[in-house]
């Protein structure tokens, strides 16, 4: 009882501290989570941490919330699932509130730029250096490495994340089969498989809006936006202008973008809409994690599984690359941001034992310095 109130806390005061400091988008904050938990901790190995980032990316949902969700699972089971991912997102969920309240109020938001400017050069550091030795778990063999190389270069050209993924898995098993003349089709079958003012009629149609986002959304923040343009902005639901600055909101907030909702569902309907919004986007990650993290090891114990998952953690990596490439050409502009990041890889690179929060502070202080230049 007591090792598991200390698992419990030690999830806490990880995923609270990463709720609070985690900018850059999904990959930044897994290459985070993977320093702290594999590093720094070794709560779990670079084999299973690249495993767990390969199921989260068959699901759909947010995925560095649902591999918060995941670590929980693992060090405290369910009341761990429901802690680490809990404390990762409230964070964000409270500061995106306060800026939405203040929104609402004032009609405009703080100007963050200067210290945006330096955090972005910074997270590429971060997730090269996380990125480095999970590739060396899924690109073992030259067949995996081959696999990689196609998997980012299908990735670049703009195929689906997702398409990507499951495509990389079929080829490693299909090349696992060829090396097994004996394998039938059969063999692969398992692969194939109110009164109360909450509950009001416009808060029910926000919850069930979000819902169904968070039930059936594949891809990044990005993806999040455009499919709220088709369902909010096209209906009448939301101004484009809110949705911009939403955008805004989820860029310069630490924790998972996906807290934009929060944003989202106050300019809706106040703060019962901001909370509809925020749990029902979150919900379903919950459920899809409790139900998968069990299969995972299963699944590398598996023949056939354990080859589709070596394809998806090859196609992972690649995936992780391409959002690496992405944040060069949009952030790395000027000599102020090359410095920021060659600074940053020294850092990362060189000095592992520096905390990531440290390296992100330290660059938005150099951003917003620099501009001042």
């Amino acid at each position: 009882m007591q090792e598991e109130k200390t698992r419990l806390k030690e999830l806490a005061g990880l995923f609270t501290k990463l709720g609070l400091t985690a900018f850059g988008g999904p990959a930044a904050h897994i290459a985070m989570m993977q320093k702290e938990v594999v590093d720094k901790r070794q709560w779990m190995d670079h084999q299973h941490f690249l495993d767990l980032i390969g199921a989260t990316n068959l699901i759909p949902g947010p995925n560095s919330t649902e591999m918060a969700i995941h670590i929980g699972h693992e060090r405290g089971g369910r009341k761990g699932l429901l802690v680490a991912g809990c404390c990762f997102i409230l964070p964000a969920v409270l500061i995106t509130g306060v800026m939405a309240w203040l929104y609402q109020r004032y009609g405009q938001l703080p100007q963050v730029r200067p210290f945006i400017y330096g955090i972005k050069p910074a997270i590429i550091a971060i997730i090269l250096a996380a990125v480095f030795p999970l590739a060396k778990k899924a690109l073992r063999t030259v067949e995996l490495g081959v696999i990689g190389v196609l998997a980012l270069a299908t990735s670049l050209a703009g195929l689906n994340e997702i398409a990507v993924m499951f495509g990389a898995g079929l080829l490693v098993l299909l090349w696992y089969g060829l090396r097994r003349p004996g394998n039938t089709l059969k063999s692969y079958w398992p692969v194939l498989l109110l009164d109360i003012p909450l509950f009001s009629a416009a808060n029910v149609r926000i919850f069930l809006v979000f819902l169904k986002i968070g039930a059936i959304l594949y891809g990044s923040g990005y993806v999040l936006f455009a499919f709220l343009d088709s369902e909010l902005v096209a209906k009448g639901l939301l101004s484009r202008t809110q949705l911009v600055d939403a955008i805004a909101v989820g860029q310069f907030t630490p924790g998972p973008v996906f807290s934009s909702v929060t944003f989202i569902g106050w300019q809706m309907n106040g703060l019962p809409g901001a909370v509809m919004a925020t749990v029902a986007v979150f919900l379903p990650s919950f459920v899809f994690v409790a139900l998968l993290n069990p299969l995972v090891p299963r699944m590398r114990r598996s023949k056939l599984f354990s080859a589709f998952l070596d394809g998806v953690n090859a196609a992972s990596v690649a995936i992780i690359v391409t959002v690496c490439i992405a944040f060069t050409r949009e952030s790395v502009t000027d000599w102020r941001t090359i410095l920021i990041e060659v600074l940053s890889l020294v850092v990362t690179f060189g000095f592992r034992k520096v905390n990531t929060v440290f390296v992100v502070l330290g660059s938005a202080l150099m951003g917003y310095l620099l501009l001042l230049v």
